[in-house]
């Protein structure tokens, strides 16, 4: 086969994976067309494609080879008018695709970052046979079959560059450790654009601290060549901007660079301390060796404590093994100064006043070798830097908009600046002011309800109110209070500011700021002046603005409120099939689904979002969620698992393939099948697969497990097991099992009894959890803890207990047989009685399934869980929701309000919990729903909603795709028909 198509491809080999056909018997104009739909597209939305177009849900476009070619309205889709559905074809490429992927997976390269780069299909040499028939008659057989190459590609870059003045790119090179577009590691520059002047804002809430940085060395490195060692160096990244670098120091896994570094970080940036291989390093995920993520704010505690930390290299987001330590070391190199430096004046001499000319100009700072805080802020004399005001003379004065900075001790003759209202936070906004701009009392706030109407949260007392609070010694204002506004260019500024400043609230507001907060620095960039009058005033030089409000108190009354910074973690893997991540204009992160043509704030790797009317526990356990599968230790690992077992024989095949492998390869993408039945496991023949297997083994018959005392619902273990010589295995597979559905995000068909859930996370049982194990038994405890038993009951410390016909004592304590139970130590033999009867008597059985759980699942991780979370994130929500079920619905080829849509709502509200159960089991493969309802469901790529799609024939029956969580519901001509079909397919 000619092979210059692939070679005309700029692909990287260790990215792209390969599969070839030759002398495939179809037709060379229908395979040709396949392969021109198919090119391009993501790996798992081409298997979703084929198989829609096998169901004849979708069509093939035949654009090249359209002769004879029939008409269909599906063909829509893609800007034509005529297509067809090559089965045939569509067999030998899914074939072909399959064997491209098992490739990949060798590379260790994700089925969920493969795209298919290019398709290649040639006419081979034809085939002539002949066919013998009777009485010497020969028909003469010609065949046309086909070659087919597939190059798979793995995405090197899943997220869009974003304009250059939004952010700075960073990237590899070969003269450079790492070059920027407007940053370098030896010497860089932060150039003024609208994402840069957005980042300057925070610095009123969160002003920059001086760190330096020492690296001291690395030890125990991992050895990624057999032969050879690693060139390490260390790279270190303060917010993904500025960025410093070690020397290379050749071959060794324990490199001394001792070398420091000082720059500049705020309280909520994020400074990270890589490690690379220097000699793979310009390889995409080849030379990293490990990290370090350090808090800014954890980094000025270790400064105070002038302590040498020594910590692991973990992990980042492509699973390559890591090992080694890194010891390094933080210092506050100067004290932070009484008054916060200011920028230097001088650059702002030569701008143009007007504002559109202002807000393009561009400045640069660069860091020099003098510490933070050593520039002294400039001089003002009341003689040269306030003269006072004459209107007659053409004077600079402040407009609405931008504020002239130009005065400087250059310039000495210069009128003062007048304060004008920032564009930026103007008084009447402020949510630490009143409707009229008056500052509210510490710790109040400004808020408005749902209608509109503003309210008052006094953070003091934790409460609310309408009324306006007033601030002691001083009577609420009035409408008629005169406060600081926008004045025109025309107005006098000198007048209007003598106003307010004989004002009782504005002269309250001058001696609150200058009062409350002199012992307090400014935040970097901000200066204090005065007007000619003497009232205060503040200078934003990062905003060339100007304000009555002291950003001191915004900032000291409001502690808990950040700057809002997008972040996004790089722990989740990556994104499903179809989606993007793109930043706006002023750099917040948003994804685009290409599937539905939508875009979304929210990450389609985490769970929705909760409603702000949900209840408290929802939000702890979201939060909780999202933080466990964050984890490096839950995220897939390369390869596949693939298990395969008989429908009727699903636990016996369902154990030996579970036992078959290792606790690594379980922790490999889940890929599970029947016995006999095609299908493509994308989840919803694994959620089956968890929905029959939690049927059979927490069966009671099979003696491993019991039903409860207290309902015929929950689950205990069975203390008998032993009946089964081999109960500990099976117990083991259990725990397994249990660890799969956690880890894969699947749910299980089965509740346990509480203490259960309590012994998992290694929790004390209460005599509170015995009721649910034997309820009688928990009674008599409650009424011995409650009375008097002295001379009415004759217990000892033991038990008697029935095994297999035989009464055994169980001695409760050494020599509890001959031990009597009194008024005194009753209390000691309760708690005796409840740890047998919950924990000792099926410690073995419970050992071996922790062991199995914890192959899957680290100890450290699930305990972040309370039993009630750790109960949903096993078994999800059993009970059904038609109003939420309902509202997160889509539909395909019919309306929400079509006759037939109508019908199925109203038949399946009409259904027991039951039936619904069983529908909801035979469209998504499971009968649970997740916490936070329906628009939760998960499908073979991310969350997808249930789907309803009109298909199939009206004398036929509806089909499920439980990976797409879609059910194919024919156009039935009345209710009856529906009901009668509908039941007759899910049972």
């Amino acid at each position: 086969m000619v092979r210059y198509a692939a070679a005309a491809l700029a692909t990287n080999p260790e990215k792209t994976s390969k599969a070839r056909g030759e002398y495939l018997r179809t037709h060379f104009k229908n395979m040709r067309e396949v392969a021109a739909a198919l090119t391009g597209m993501k790996l798992l939305k081409a298997y979703t494609y084929l198989s829609d177009v096998k169901d004849h849900n979708r069509v093939i476009p035949f654009r090249r080879f359209s002769g004879g070619v029939g008409r269909s309205g599906q063909a829509k889709e893609f800007k034509t008018t005529q297509g067809r559905w090559p089965e045939k074809s569509i067999k030998f490429i899914t074939r072909l695709l399959k064997n491209a992927e098992s490739n990949a997976e060798t590379k260790n390269i994700n089925a969920e970052d493969l795209t298919i780069k290019n398709i290649v299909v040639q006419q081979a040499p034809k085939t002539r046979r002949r066919t013998y028939r009777a009485h010497g008659r020969i028909n003469p057989y010609q065949g046309h079959p086909c070659h087919v190459e597939i190059i798979l590609s793995a995405s090197e870059t899943e997220v869009e560059k974003a304009s250059e003045n939004a952010v700075n790119v960073m990237r590899f090179t070969e003269n450079s450790i790492f070059e920027c577009t407007a940053l370098s590691v030896r010497e860089w520059t932060v150039v003024s654009c609208p994402s840069a002047a957005r980042a300057l804002l925070t610095a009123s809430s969160d002003p920059e601290h001086t760190l330096k940085l020492t690296l001291t060395g690395a030890t125990g490195l991992a050895k990624r060549e057999l032969l050879g060692l690693p060139d390490p160096f260390a790279s270190v990244l303060v917010d993904g901007e500025q960025v410093y670098s070690t020397s290379v120091l050749r071959r060794t896994l324990s490199p001394p660079w001792n070398e420091a570094f000082e720059f500049k970080a705020r309280a909520s940036s994020m400074i990270a301390i890589q490690v690379f291989d220097h000699k793979k390093f310009r390889k995409r995920d080849q030379g990293f060796l490990g990290v370090i993520n350090i808090p800014t704010s954890e980094a000025i505690q270790l400064a105070h404590q002038n302590a040498v930390v020594t910590r692991d290299l973990t992990m980042s987001s492509n699973n390559l093994p890591v090992f080694g330590k890194l010891t390094f070391s933080f210092v506050l190199p100067h004290p932070t100064p009484a008054t916060a430096p200011v920028v230097d004046h001088t650059q702002f001499q030569n701008q143009n006043l007007s504002p559109s000319h202002s807000q393009n100009n561009s400045y640069s700072m660069r860091p020099t070798t003098s510490p933070c805080g050593q520039h002294p802020p400039p001089q003002h004399s009341p003689e040269t830097a306030f003269p006072q005001p004459s209107l007659s003379t053409p004077a600079l004065r402040p407009s609405t908009s931008h504020a002239n900075l130009a005065a400087t001790a250059n310039r000495p003759t210069m009128e003062s600046q007048r304060p004008a209202s920032s564009t930026t936070t103007p008084p009447s906004t402020r949510m630490t002011d009143d409707e009229n701009g008056v500052p509210l009392p510490p710790g109040w706030e400004r808020r408005f309800d749902p209608q509109g109407r503003t309210y008052f949260v006094d953070h003091n007392t934790r409460s609310t109110t309408w009324h306006r609070p007033a601030i002691p010694g001083q009577p609420a204002p009035t409408v008629g209070t005169v406060r600081p506004v926008s004045q025109p260019a025309a107005a006098a500024p000198g007048r209007a500011a003598t106003v307010a400043a004989n004002t009782p609230a504005a002269a309250n507001s001058t001696a609150h700021n200058t009062g409350t907060y002199s012992d307090i620095p400014l935040p970097l960039g901000w200066e204090e002046r005065r007007t000619p009058e003497g009232r205060p005033y503040f200078v934003d030089h990062h905003t060339r603005t100007t304000t009555w409000t002291d950003p001191r108190r915004t900032t000291n009354q409001l502690p808990h409120v950040q700057p809002v910074r997008p972040q996004v973690s790089n722990n989740l893997g990556p994104l499903p099939s179809g989606w993007e991540m793109r930043l706006t204009s002023t750099g917040r992160v948003y994804f685009v689904d290409h599937n539905t043509r939508t875009t979304s704030w929210d990450d389609p790797r985490l769970p929705t979002n909760v409603d702000d009317n949900a209840p408290q526990y929802k939000r702890d356990y979201r939060r909780k969620v999202v933080y466990f599968r964050s984890q490096p230790k839950m995220r897939l690992l390369p390869g596949k698992c693939e298990l395969k077992v008989r429908r009727n024989n699903v636990l016996e095949d369902s154990y030996a393939a579970v036992m078959a492998h290792t606790g690594e390869d379980l922790k490999k993408r889940l890929m599970v099948s029947f016995d006999n039945e095609d299908g493509l496991d994308y989840g919803g023949v694994s959620r089956e697969w968890f929905f029959l297997l939690s049927h059979e083994i927490f069966n009671p018959s099979y003696g491993l497990f019991e039903y409860s005392t207290h309902d015929n619902y929950t689950l205990q273990i069975n203390h008998a097991s032993g009946i089964n010589p081999d109960h500990l295995s099976y117990f083991k597979f259990i725990g397994r099992t249990v660890g799969l559905a956690i880890f894969h995000r699947r749910f299980l068909d089965a509740y346990f009894v509480p203490s259960l859930y309590k012994m998992i996370l290694s929790k004390h049982v209460s005599i509170a959890d015995l009721e649910a194990v034997d309820a009688d038994l928990h009674r008599s405890l409650v009424w011995m803890l409650d009375n008097d038993i002295t001379d009415v009951l004759e217990e000892t410390f033991s038990l008697t207990e029935e095994h297999f016909g035989e009464l055994v004592t169980i001695e409760l304590k050494p020599g509890g047989q001959h031990i009597d139970v009194t008024e005194e130590n009753k209390k000691e033999y309760v708690d005796a009685v409840v740890e047998y009867r919950i924990s000792k008597r099926v410690k073995e059985q419970f050992g071996a399934f922790t062991e199995g759980l914890l192959e899957l699942i680290p100890k450290d991780l699930i305990t972040v869980f309370d039993e009630r979370e750790l109960e949903l994130l096993i078994g999800g929500m059993s009970e059904i929701d038609m109003d939420d079920w309902t509202k997160f619905t889509d539909y395909r080829g019919y309306e929400k309000t079509d006759q037939v849509i109508e019908w199925f709502w109203q038949c399946i509200r009409s259904w027991p919990a039951e039936r619904k159960a069983r529908l909801l089991q035979f469209t998504t493969g499971t009968s649970r729903v997740p916490v936070n309802g329906f628009k939760d469901l998960q499908g073979s790529d991310g969350p997808r909603r249930f789907t309803i799609e009109k298909s199939g024939d009206p004398s036929g029956l509806p089909r499920s795709h439980t990976c797409f969580n879609r059910l194919d519901l024919p156009p039935y001509p009345d209710y009856e028909s529906l009901e009668s079909k509908l039941l007759f397919a899910i049972e």
